[in-house]
């Protein structure tokens, strides 16, 4: 809405819900057409939290390599934090109860444990979520993101 009323976008398809303000009743964007694209480019875009470390470990613990549910998985210090290691991509890894349990306040070399892969910043995560299905997709979409 902020882009629209700043002429940054203009509207192709409009809902049939009217929004209201205190001045003025218009009918909600449906389908907007930017008018420039600016690129901005991110060395890494790609936020750090438990969710991401976990898919981007394939939810497989780094010591194991068995795949687990979430609820089965925790994040463990590859160096711990009570030896200074960091709360960061390069160090920290998806891992079970268990093995996280029986290396402890250890790095894996004092806990004799090997990592299946070093940790490491990710330039990418698969989506999370599924795609439309056509029959999901609003009419006044169809035409925009199907087009052959």
């Amino acid at each position: 809405m902020v882009m629209l009323f700043q002429g940054k976008v203009e509207v192709l398809e409009e809902h049939n819900i009217f929004v209201r303000t205190v001045r003025f009743t218009f009918r909600l964007p449906s389908v907007l057409r930017l008018h420039n694209y600016v690129r901005v480019k991110r060395p890494n875009c790609i936020r750090f939290s438990r969710e991401n470390v976990y898919v981007r470990d394939e939810h497989r613990c780094q010591y194991c390599v068995q795949k687990y549910p979430t609820r089965q998985l925790t994040l463990d210090h590859v160096v711990p934090a009570v030896q200074g290691g960091k709360k960061n991509w390069s160090n920290i890894v998806t891992c079970c109860i268990s093995c996280n349990q029986k290396k402890g306040g250890r790095t894996p070399q004092q806990a004799g444990m090997r990592l299946i892969k070093k940790p490491d910043v990710p330039t990418w995560l698969p989506k999370l979520q599924e795609d439309f299905a056509y029959t999901q997709t609003p009419d006044a979409w169809k035409t925009y993101l199907f087009a052959s």
